[in-house]
């Protein structure tokens, strides 16, 4: 058990403290008072730390559910249904372990070590790394010899050109509770161009991982409407090295968060999840032959189109997104290719080499 009381502990210790003093069996299944009993000792503060050790039940149910894909942590009665004046009693099923290690567990953690070495801010990564050394130590020289362990000798991951940034710890926290949790957030967020950041309350949705950058997705605080697209002007992409600042609001967040129209793969194909105006255009290019090889290979879209024009230049025709990333992407290949449409996209590009090339012949 324990040495000091589960409550004062930080949230993800506390966690794995209420995992480790669970039941076992149905039959030793134990309520709220009775788990209270090693959670909390504080007279003053009992019902505060009673309704967090509600919601850090609620919290470690979340994740057996979203990591381990198991209904592990038992309610009587089951999660969702009204307890009706009964005394709700929880346990683990005794089948499920956390700590159950084979070789495609081992190789996951390795795999993940190996790609994200570079991609992912320095406080994912270690965690990566501290949960591959625990699984390394506990059975070592048996991984090593298998034919998965042995795949690990060859895989290299080349670092980016621009590192990640980093992220602050206590931010990510409160993003992950507010997200598990359906909870308003308080961020204090300093946009690139202003001198001091803002305060604001936004409605989280999730995460999204963009090269090595990581956003926050969600809503301003705003009013329900009947109408989606006058709440999809209220969406908004933070940044999460630049919240400086984020403090979970102990209330839900409203019921229209959570329409469909507002999924993640909802607000990815309406194009709300990338900087741009994210439209979809029927993107035509004019690339050098021998730089089109990479395009059989990997194509921008599944429609495109590569088409012989002579010896020297290919014609791709794709529908894409009109990203920032797409852009860039263009400009990049400046040497190589030429956007023939759509004209408006043309003049973009035109003007971002024409800019270069100025800033290039006056320095």
């Amino acid at each position: 058990m324990p040495t000091y009381p589960i409550a004062s502990y930080t949230k993800s210790a506390r966690l794995f403290a209420l995992y480790q003093c669970l039941p076992r069996s149905e039959a030793d299944a134990v309520s709220l008072t009775e788990l209270m009993q090693n959670y909390g000792d504080d007279p003053d503060n009992y019902t505060n730390e009673r309704k967090n050790l509600e919601n850090d039940l609620i919290g470690l149910n979340q994740i057996f559910n979203d990591i381990f894909y198991s209904n592990a942590l038992i309610r009587v009665p089951a999660w969702g249904k009204n307890i009706s004046g009964k005394t709700a009693r929880f346990y683990i099923e005794p089948s499920f372990s956390i700590d159950i290690i084979n070789e495609q567990t081992v190789f996951f953690w390795e795999m993940l070590d190996k790609y994200t070495a570079n991609y992912l801010p320095v406080s994912f990564k270690q965690s990566i790394t501290d949960q591959l050394t625990q699984l390394r130590r506990q059975d070592k020289d048996k991984f090593h010899q298998s034919p998965l362990g042995q795949w690990q000798d060859h895989l290299i991951t080349l670092p980016s050109i621009v590192q990640a940034p980093k992220l602050d710890s206590d931010v990510l926290s409160s993003i992950h509770q507010a997200l598990l949790q359906s909870r308003p957030l308080q961020i204090r967020y300093q946009n690139k161009w202003e001198g001091q950041p803002t305060q604001r309350v936004v409605y989280p949705k999730g995460l999204i991982f963009i090269d090595n950058m990581v956003y926050l997705t969600g809503f301003n605080s705003v009013d329900d409407h009947m109408d989606d697209n006058k709440l999809l002007e209220e969406h908004r992409n933070f940044a999460v090295n630049r919240i400086t600042e984020a403090v979970v609001i102990d209330e839900p967040i409203p019921d229209w968060v959570g329409r469909d129209v507002f999924t993640l793969d909802s607000l990815q194909k309406l194009g709300k999840l990338e900087f741009g105006k994210n439209i979809e255009i029927n993107l035509v290019l004019k690339v050098q032959k021998y730089a089109c090889q990479h395009l059989y290979e990997r194509p921008l879209s599944k429609d495109q189109q590569i088409t012989i024009v002579d010896d020297t230049w290919n014609q791709v025709s794709a529908t894409v997104a009109n990203t920032q990333r797409l852009q860039d992407w263009l400009v990049s290949m400046s040497q190589l290719s030429v956007v023939i449409e759509p004209l408006a996209l043309k003049k973009i590009i035109f003007e971002r080499l024409e800019s270069g090339m100025q800033l290039y012949n006056s320095n």
